[in-house]
């Protein structure tokens, strides 16, 4: 139903009266003058939509597309059907075009002939992997330490935290270390494998270079020192695909508990400050009850699946 506004009524009764009155009485009474009243009689039809405000804009504009601008977009479009607006508009002024880019958005809007821009394919998740054992395949990934959290003398410094994760059990280990390096991964995968109370088959990492340089310049990269020792050990290297780190998720989301209740709420004045916090830290989560796991913590978990007789 179309709206009636006051505006309308007020003409409907401006024409009843002069109908009665003349309209010369009628212009007297509404304050308003006679040519007024006669357009509007003119235009009334014995209904209220009749008497409603039509369109104020303007039928034609000085600086309005041309015909022969028209016609360029018009040829132009049949050759680039789904060129977005910016290409569109490049190619157009290559051929003397020269209106601004919102000018041709307003055009194309008006005449419908925006580009229409195919669905992308949707993501369809992988099947994930479930690991049947405690060290089936462990997580490896390293944070850096908010500069926030380093203070006093150590201001300024680079702390790193390496940081291995059990995919089945959810058992971690961390280690503090000031370089951030192939060496630094080694030393630290030596100690993981003292650490872990089980066998690691398998290590997953991202394609960093303190990890692997398969995404180097060089095409064939040699072995880094933290590959030739996971080789050396009989432990197999996984790669998740560059630049995807929900691939290594598990990892990534102890790392966003790590920020949430140990580095919002702590400050490190030297290197072994930050380290004894962080062997604290870590003694902490691996006693923990956890969801996925019943509410069992991870050292719990592997302690109940040892003592089940199973055989790593």
């Amino acid at each position: 139903m179309k709206t009636v506004t006051q505006t309308m009524l007020y003409r409907q009764a401006l024409i009843n009266y002069s109908q009665k009155h003349g309209v010369t009485k009628a212009a007297i009474r509404y304050k308003t003058n006679r040519q007024y009243i006669y357009r509007w009689q003119r235009r009334y039809d014995g209904t209220l939509q009749s008497l409603a405000d039509k369109s104020h804009r303007p039928k034609h504009h000085p600086n309005e597309h041309t015909p022969e601008e028209l016609k360029l977009i018009a040829d132009m479009r049949k050759r680039n059907a789904n060129a977005g607006l910016v290409v569109f508009w490049v190619k157009l002024r290559q051929r003397g075009y020269t209106r601004s880019v919102t000018g041709l958005y307003r055009l194309l809007r008006r005449q419908g002939q925006m580009a229409v821009k195919p669905p992308n394919p949707k993501y369809i998740p992988k099947h994930y992997e479930q690991m049947q054992y405690p060290g089936q395949r462990v997580q490896i990934d390293v944070k850096f330490v908010p500069e926030a959290c380093i203070v006093g003398d150590a201001k300024g410094q680079k702390f790193y935290q390496y940081t291995a994760i059990d995919e089945y059990s959810r058992f971690r280990y961390l280690e503090a270390f000031e370089e951030h390096s192939t060496y630094s991964s080694t030393l630290f995968l030596q100690h993981l494998i003292e650490r872990f109370p089980f066998k690691i088959e398998c290590v997953q990492t991202d394609n960093g270079s303190e990890f692997t340089k398969r995404l180097g310049n060089t095409q064939k990269p040699t072995p880094t020192l933290f590959e030739a020792r996971l080789e050396q050990c009989g432990i197999r290297h996984k790669l998740i695909k560059p630049y995807t780190p929900r691939h290594n998720g598990k990892v990534e989301r102890s790392h966003r508990k790590d920020n949430e209740y140990f580095y919002a709420t702590h400050s490190f004045y030297s290197f072994e400050d930050f380290k004894k916090q962080l062997s604290v830290h870590n003694r902490k989560y691996i006693n923990f009850p956890m969801r996925p796991l019943n509410w069992k913590s991870p050292a719990d978990y592997i302690k109940a699946f040892t003592s089940n007789g199973e055989v790593f």
